[in-house]
């Protein structure tokens, strides 16, 4: 059957439509995405405003559109962060599915780390042994860790790149202060949760998603996207804690000018490094792996799941 999958996220409203069926791997078919940037249009008291709104609820129709187009016959609409944390989320979501129908699914935060680490593992297999799958948004960083298709530890911390660079970073280029501000404000908060997980052991491999680790691995020399989806890419903390500086020192502009760096994400690409370079370095990680599937995809294979048992 065509799935389709329709991810409210931080920082941008994603449908990906596949065609699946249960026992296969899920093969994309579509992408339609718009740049919404929820987490930054978030006023003083921490609600989405009737702008904010009017804008969501104007993409969901686009991409309900775009699902009806490909002949979507099961969609599947959630939300992340951005309108889990919202004062008035409640609202916000009534008023979506008022005026297009759709009851968005608000996952929690271990819920996103669950269904991450679920599609890692079906990427890599069982033969990768125990995994850390670290996991950055634009409102949240995801961390698990398990050697099943459950985690044994799964935590979401409010770091994510959008979040922290619109509290953190004000200037283009930021202030070396706020910089470094940022930096010691990312590595408490991982740090609390480093015990946590290191009395599970230490992973056989360490695994990455998200597009600022695709992007932080590509201008450290990965392949391009073109190369396709089987082409192994991984990130080096060295090279990463080399590159740190060199962002903080770049405007927005100058940072869209850098292979595989997209102007809607430029912006917040040095507070995903850093949340990047505190994780690798906290968990003791000197090389992760970039893996194509991530939060979507989990939502699709937990789908087919429960078709293949019902």
């Amino acid at each position: 059957m065509r799935l389709g999958v329709l991810d409210v996220g931080s920082n941008t409203v994603h449908l990906l439509v596949v065609d699946a069926h249960p026992g296969a791997r899920p093969l994309p078919a579509h992408s339609h995405k718009a740049e919404l940037r929820l987490a930054q249009l978030l006023d003083d008291s921490g609600a989405i405003g009737d702008d904010g709104v009017e804008k969501l609820i104007a993409v969901v129709q686009d991409a309900l559109q775009a699902a009806e187009d490909k002949g979507v016959e099961d969609l599947l609409p959630f939300a992340t962060s951005a309108v889990r944390e919202a004062t008035n989320a409640d609202d916000v979501l009534a008023r979506v599915e008022d005026e297009t129908g759709v009851r968005l699914q608000v996952l929690t935060g271990a819920e996103e780390a669950r269904l991450t680490f679920l599609a890692v593992r079906r990427w890599f297999g069982w033969s990768a042994g125990k995994l850390l799958v670290l996991d950055i948004g634009g409102g949240s960083l995801e961390i698990a860790f398990g050697i099943d298709e459950e985690p044994d530890a799964a935590v979401s911390l409010p770091l994510g790149a959008g979040r922290l660079t619109a509290g953190w970073l004000p200037g283009d280029p930021p202030a070396a202060e706020d910089v470094r501000s940022l930096r010691r404000h990312v590595r408490a908060q991982i740090a609390r949760t480093v015990g946590e997980f290191h009395r599970f052991g230490t992973p056989d491999h360490v695994v990455a998603t998200s597009k600022t680790f695709k992007q932080l691995a590509r201008i450290a020399g990965a392949a391009r996207s073109a190369e396709g989806l089987y082409i192994q890419r991984d990130l080096k903390r060295e090279s990463l804690e080399a590159w740190v500086p060199r962002l903080a020192g770049m405007s927005t502009q100058q940072r869209a000018e850098l292979p595989g760096v997209s102007e809607g994400r430029a912006g917040q690409l040095l507070a995903g490094a850093l949340v990047a370079e505190g994780a690798m370095d906290l968990f003791g990680v000197e090389s992760l792996e970039v893996c194509p599937w991530a939060l979507r995809e989990g939502v699709i294979l937990r789908r087919l799941d429960h078709m293949g048992t019902a």
